[in-house]
């Protein structure tokens, strides 16, 4: 006899509306009781929610991205009452007939009868185990911890496929096949990075010592792994936009009408969009083996936005299909959340390409890092006045420099120039951007 019981999130303190990042279950799988079914993230811990009941799972109710609080449903299981009062009755008959006769059995001297404790495994050669002081700031639930531990992995040196840089299960299994298979590992990484000495500044002066933020921590770990693993090429060019500029300004009295700020970020993310059109091997990700490039059929922008907690990278979807005026509210819209650390994972996921500018704060140039699992990112400078020489004489001309990051696996360095040469091409004349 089986029965269906809806499981809810029960009682985890004074906490209205927590993120699930991790559904442990799928539809079909068998639970015991006390298996984690979901793991939750407040602002300061993280926590396994176990099953109440041993069954199959018929049904989710949520998803990993989804905020729940108390009461909430999580999923429909299917208790088999017939199998756990089996389980019970020869649990309890074994025990019965495995327990020693109290009157038969001669006593023994305690120091005869106590047990041996079996020494712990060694650790093979330069590992690290679970738990120390690597693992101990890596970014993973309670289940995935007890899980290296088991394996004796140290989460320090694995990197985390999951959202926000988070080690998933299967992140682990994937770095215990990598060493079976015979590739060999630092205790700093996987790439013997030499070991960066500790310094006591405090004997040269006055210190003060203030933690990262977790936003800041979490993005460092991002920017680490793509720094490492991906062979950055950087090209630079510059476009004339004094045309551009012209028009924009004599459109900002009608954007202002339709509650919009009309930037020059807007007219940079149609330009991107015709160029990867025109490129779009710009606008892919190379599969996990290295075999494929991912060619996508959509563009969705990334712009990356300063919050004081650290960067953050909103996207912008179906951009081909949206106006200037359209883009630009969103650009309002999301900076505005982001700001307010506000955003959700779905306005930060699904990135084809993503813009960097710094034309806001100054700077003549500089060398963005690619956003994986994207290929290439467009870093903006300040736009300057320079003396360009036209027709026989030198001109004014308002002069946007930029660079572009782009990852040599995938784009050569001929396609690069191309790339950037192009984007010149387009913002210095907008009728390409209003096509």
């Amino acid at each position: 006899m089986s029965t269906e019981t809806q499981i809810t999130l029960p009682d985890i303190g004074d906490f209205k509306s927590v993120d699930v990042i991790e559904v442990a279950v799928r539809p079909g799988d068998h639970v015991n009781k006390e298996d984690t079914l979901i793991t939750l993230e407040s602002e300061k811990a993280t926590m396994d929610i176990p099953s109440p009941a041993a069954g199959v799972v018929k049904k989710l109710l949520l998803k990993s991205g989804d905020k729940i609080g108390e009461g909430a449903p999580i999923l429909i299981l299917e208790e088999d009452t017939d199998r756990s009062t089996s389980e019970k009755t020869e649990a309890s008959t074994t025990e019965q007939k495995h327990a020693p006769a109290a009157d038969k059995t001669p006593a023994k001297d305690s120091s005869q009868t106590q047990a041996v404790p079996r020494p712990a495994p060694a650790a093979p050669i330069g590992a690290q185990i679970a738990g120390a002081s690597l693992s101990a700031k890596a970014h993973a639930s309670p289940s995935v911890r007890r899980f290296a531990r088991e394996l004796g992995v140290d989460l320090g040196i694995v990197y985390g496929s999951g959202p926000k840089g988070r080690i998933l299960k299967e992140d682990i299994k994937a770095f215990v096949k990598s060493m079976l298979s015979g590739n060999k590992l630092s205790s700093k990484g996987a790439f013997a990075l030499p070991e960066v000495e500790p310094v006591d500044f405090s004997k040269f002066g006055e210190v003060e010592s203030k933690p990262l933020s977790r936003l800041k921590r979490l993005g460092g770990q991002s920017l680490h792994r793509s720094w490492i693993t991906i062979p950055h090429v950087t090209q630079f060019d510059e476009a004339d936009i004094t045309n551009l500029e012209e028009f924009r300004k004599s459109k900002l009295e009608t954007a202002k009408k339709k509650g919009v700020k009309l930037t020059l970020t807007a007219f940079l993310v149609k330009a991107v969009v015709d160029v990867l059109q025109q490129y779009p091997e710009f606008n892919s990700s190379l599969s996990p083996d290295g075999e494929n490039i991912i060619l996508k059929k959509y563009f969705h922008i990334g712009i990356a936005v300063n919050t004081e907690n650290g960067l953050v990278v909103p996207v912008i979807r179906d951009t081909d299909q949206k106006g200037l005026f359209d883009i630009a509210a969103e650009l309002t819209r999301l900076a505005d959340k982001a700001k307010k650390g506000k955003l959700s994972p779905g306005e930060m996921q699904g990135g084809c390409f993503t813009i960097s500018s710094l034309g806001s704060v100054g700077g003549t140039s500089f060398t963005p890092i690619v956003n994986a699992p994207e290929v290439a990112i467009l870093g903006v400078s300040r736009s300057i006045m320079k003396p360009v020489y036209q027709d026989g004489e030198f001109l004014p001309r308002l002069v946007l420099p930029y660079a572009l990051s782009y990852d040599h696996r995938v784009i050569d360095g001929v396609a690069g120039a191309q790339f950037t040469h192009f984007l010149s091409t387009v913002l210095s004349d907008i009728r390409h951007i209003l096509l």
